[in-house]
C-alpha cells in the first residue's frame, strides 16, 4: 500500500449538546471561518499542516468547554471519497465564495461616482464597501488550500474598483496599462497554476505563438510560490500577467503586448465568458468551445498535455476566425 498520501489530513469529528442554538450556530460559523468543509454530518475536514492542526485544537476545546464531545485525527481515504473528490470540495467552497465576491465587486463597480461635495457620503460608503471586500477577499485567500476557480477573477474586479475609485479621488482617468514590448518578453519562462483551463490553455497558446514560440512553462501549486529569475507569472494570484478589472488573463496580454489582430478578438471574448462566466459577450460558439475545454481537463489530468490539445484547439479557432474576418 502506497504511504506518500499518510496523514494528509485532519478530521474533526464532534458531537454537540441540542442546547443552546447560539453554540451549535458558533461552532458552525468557527468551522466555516477556518475553511474547513464537511464530509458528513459532524465531520470536518482540513489539509494537514501546523496551522490547521492549532485550529482545530482550539475548535475541539470549545466543544468540549461547551459541553460536547469531539475527537481529532489523521486521516488517509483508502475507500470511497478520494484525495481528488476531497479536494473539488474545498474547491467548489472557496469558488462559491470569489463567486460572491466578484458580484460584490460588479455591484460597486456600478456605483456612480461623481465629482462634487454633495458626493462626499457616497464615496464614504463605497469606500467603506470596498474596505470590507478587500478584508473578504483576503479572508478567502488565506483558506484557499487548493487554488479554487475565482481567485484570479474576483481579485482583478476588486483591483478594478479601488483603481476606479482612487482615479476618481485623484481627479484622473483611468490609464491603460504601459504596453509590454514582445522581444523583452522572450527567452522566459512561464509560469502558472497547476491544473490547467480555459483562460490558462488560451493564454499559454498566445504566448507560444504570438510572443515567443520556444517558451517554457512550469506548473506550480497555487499558493507560496516564488519566481526565480527569468520567470514571468500568468493567471495566477500576484501575477506580471492576471485578470485586471473585468478582463481575463488572455484579453490582458493582447492588449498590453500591443497585438492588433482582429482575430483574436471574438477568441477572447469566448475564454472570457467561460472563465468569467459573466456572459459579456454573448456568443452563440461560446457554450460549444467550453463543452470542449471541459472535456480536455476530464481527459488529461497532465498539464503539458492538457496545454498541447488546448493549443491545438485555439490554433484551429484562430485560422476560422483569420479567414472570416479577411
Amino acid at each position: 500500500m502506497d504511504d506518500s498520501n499518510e496523514g494528509r489530513w485532519l478530521l474533526l469529528i464532534h458531537q454537540l449538546p441540542p442546547k443552546p442554538n447560539y453554540f451549535r450556530v458558533k461552532v458552525w460559523r468557527r468551522l466555516q471561518r477556518l475553511g474547513a468543509v464537511a464530509i458528513k454530518n459532524s465531520v470536518y475536514v482540513l489539509p494537514k499542516n501546523d496551522q490547521t492542526q492549532e485550529d482545530f485544537q482550539w475548535v475541539l476545546r470549545e466543544i468540549v468547554e461547551g459541553g460536547g464531545e469531539a475527537s481529532l485525527c489523521e486521516a488517509r481515504f483508502v475507500e470511497g471519497l478520494s484525495d481528488d473528490q476531497v479536494e473539488a470540495l474545498f474547491q467548489a467552497a472557496r469558488g462559491a465564495e470569489y463567486g460572491q465576491i466578484a458580484e460584490e465587486a460588479h455591484r460597486l463597480a456600478e456605483i456612480p461616482l461623481p465629482d462634487g461635495q454633495i458626493e462626499d457620503t457616497r464615496r464614504t460608503q463605497s469606500e467603506i464597501n470596498l474596505t470590507r471586500l478587500k478584508r473578504r477577499l483576503a479572508e478567502v485567500v488565506a483558506i484557499d488550500f487548493f487554488g479554487a476557480p475565482g481567485r484570479e477573477a474576483a481579485d482583478g474586479l476588486v483591483s478594478g474598483v479601488e483603481a476606479r475609485m482612487n482615479d476618481k479621488r485623484l481627479g484622473k482617468q483611468i490609464a491603460n496599462r504601459v504596453t509590454s514590448h514582445r522581444e523583452d518578453l522572450q527567452g522566459k519562462t512561464w509560469v502558472t497554476r497547476k491544473g490547467i483551463h480555459v483562460d490558462r490553455m488560451a493564454s499559454a497558446w498566445f504566448i507560444r505563438r504570438f510572443i515567443d514560440s520556444g517558451a517554457r512553462f512550469k506548473f506550480v501549486p497555487p499558493k507560496g510560490y516564488k519566481p526565480l529569475p527569468d520567470e514571468l507569472r500568468f493567471d495566477m494570484f500576484e501575477a506580471e500577467f492576471t485578470h485586471e478589472g473585468d478582463r481575463c488573463t488572455l484579453e490582458v496580454l493582447i492588449e498590453r503586448t500591443g497585438l492588433n489582430d482582429p482575430a483574436l478578438s471574438p477568441i477572447a471574448e469566448i475564454v472570457h465568458d467561460i472563465d468569467l462566466k459573466d456572459s459579456k459577450f454573448g456568443r452563440q460558439d461560446t457554450s460549444g468551445i467550453e463543452r470542449l475545454i471541459a472535456g480536455i481537463a476530464m481527459a488529461h489530468k497532465d498539464d503539458d498535455s492538457r496545454l498541447a490539445r488546448g493549443a491545438a484547439v485555439f490554433d484551429d479557432l484562430y485560422e476560422y476566425f483569420r479567414r472570416k474576418s479577411s
